[in-house]
């Protein structure tokens, strides 16, 4: 991992065209984020993406017993 310190207004660049901007430090430790980044990358907060993920890995899952399924298919 890839510490840095930043004040607000200073950025980091990422991979050349994902720009990171400190917007804002409150008292209480908060940090708010700016992201420019082009339409092809996909940015999630964390929590959010490891819920896609879990959703995806149940989509993913086999139902079971699909027997009654291949009767319901137009028989040749």
């Amino acid at each position: 991992m890839l510490i840095l310190a930043r004040n607000p207004g200073e950025s980091i660049i990422i991979d050349g065209d994902i720009q990171v901007k400190v917007l804002e430090v409150s008292k209480n430790g908060s940090v708010r984020l700016g992201i420019s980044a082009p339409k092809h990358h996909h940015i999630y907060r964390e929590e959010l993406f490891l819920a896609i993920q879990a959703e995806n890995r149940t989509a993913a899952e086999p139902v079971g017993d699909v027997g009654g399924l291949l009767e319901l298919l137009p028989k040749k």
